[in-house]
């Protein structure tokens, strides 16, 4: 995940207007949901806020820590992975 970060702050104002920051923070909003619903099943899961194309690689290395503090077990862990994998294919960084 953090070459992704990594990736994303190297990447040109052109290629995060083209979609990769709206790929990460997409991303985001599911790690963050997905970890408030484990911290805090059955209540309504609040959206991340969209705080601006450069503000997207921050938004996805808290989210994500914010998960693996929460994970509890291996598969969730691989399943967390491989959504980070899809979606930097998908912004293409």
């Amino acid at each position: 995940m953090d070459h992704f970060a990594d990736r994303l702050r190297a990447a040109p104002q052109s290629r995060l207007q083209r979609g990769a920051a709206a790929e990460a923070l997409g991303l985001a909003r599911e790690f963050a949901r997905r970890t408030q619903a484990l911290e805090e099943p059955g209540t309504e899961p609040r959206e991340m806020p969209d705080a601006g194309m450069f503000a997207a690689a921050d938004q996805i290395t808290v989210a994500v820590h914010d998960l693996a503090l929460v994970l509890t077990d291996e598969g969730q862990v691989e399943e967390a992975v491989e959504l980070v994998a899809q979606a930097q294919q998908r912004a293409g960084v």
